[in-house]
């Protein structure tokens, strides 16, 4: 067990024979605690806060780190450089990227909110049917041949006159009764 509070840790294992022994380590707490309140340096939400200088300047940073990380990692100094070190870095650049790309597509889409024509990525994307299938501009239109068929032969209009509903005991005499 680790007591990150101080300096000294106190282990307790159990020898083969079953009794317990207390040993006393001194451990720099300071780098393993700090390290690990680091590993969440980068919040998303901050980011969206600053400006895209300060985004492109922060990822700068933490890229020239990674890649200090990855020369440690294979170097001598294999000990000090943790592979969730690099782990975590990869995902703070990560999310910076994601946030940066956040501003700009949302820059982009206010610029052509009023369009016509729009570039591919800020285009409803809906189904791949949806997107094959033809406009009603498209669809409404008629070849010249159809066109002429058309205006010669207009749809027929009819007016059909409603009669009054004659109910069945009251029929007729002129109708027979089919027994």
């Amino acid at each position: 067990f680790f007591f990150n509070d101080t300096a000294t840790t106190e282990i307790y294992t159990r020898s083969l024979v079953g009794s317990v022994r207390c040993v006393q380590e001194t451990v720099s707490t300071q780098s393993t605690w700090d390290f690990k309140r680091r590993q969440t340096m980068v919040k998303t939400y901050e980011l969206r806060t600053k400006d895209e200088k300060a985004l492109v300047e922060e990822l700068g940073k933490l890229k020239a780190e990674l890649a200090k990380a990855r020369i440690g990692k294979v170097s001598a100094a294999a000990t000090q450089v943790k592979a969730s070190k690099i782990k975590v870095l990869r995902k703070d650049i990560a999310r910076i990227l994601t946030v940066i790309n956040e501003k700009r597509r949302t820059v982009a889409h206010d610029k052509f909110k009023k369009k016509k024509l729009k570039p591919l990525d800020q285009r409803i994307k809906g189904t791949r049917a949806s997107r094959r299938k033809l406009t009603i501009f498209e669809r409404t239109r008629k070849t010249k041949k159809a066109q002429k068929k058309l205006n010669c032969n207009p749809r027929r209009k009819y007016a059909i006159q409603a009669q009054t509903f004659i109910p069945y005991p009251q029929l007729p005499k002129y109708f027979a009764y089919i027994s």
